[in-house]
């Protein structure tokens, strides 16, 4: 676990200022911060286009009596995607938009719900009720 922090806190801020270095230098220092307040701002639009998206189906599951188990991934992948977003770089906003859009955001879920069955039938993930 510690690597992992490691990495997520050391290895990709590196990452995203050597990113934005390089694209200042290759297409200048106004257009590269342009670019970065340009995917921010669509950013924020996608995770509020998509985030009441998903609370309009929440609410329709609710209302027929379904448990929402499908919206509960996209709320977690949508969640995510926006607090990428926030950080400022590229590949954390190209890792945003990602999670963010519809059609990558489905294959997530079908891995990270593949991942996590195998974590249960390993017994690494246990539920318990109260």
């Amino acid at each position: 676990m510690f690597i992992k922090l490691l990495f997520l806190f050391t290895f990709v801020p590196i990452l995203e200022i050597y990113v934005l270095i390089e694209a200042g230098r290759q297409i200048g220092v106004i257009s590269t911060i342009s670019l970065v307040i340009l995917t921010g701002i669509a950013g924020a639009f996608l995770a509020r286009s998509q985030g009441f998206q998903l609370l309009t189906r929440i609410q329709s599951d609710l209302q027929a009596g379904r448990v929402p188990a499908e919206e509960m991934f996209d709320g977690a992948m949508i969640l995510a995607g926006g607090m990428v977003l926030l950080t400022p770089g590229f590949c954390t906003d190209l890792m945003g938009f990602i999670l963010l859009t519809p059609v990558s955001r489905n294959y997530i879920k079908r891995w990270l719900r593949h991942w996590l069955e195998k974590k249960i039938a390993r017994g690494e993930i246990q539920f318990r009720r109260y």
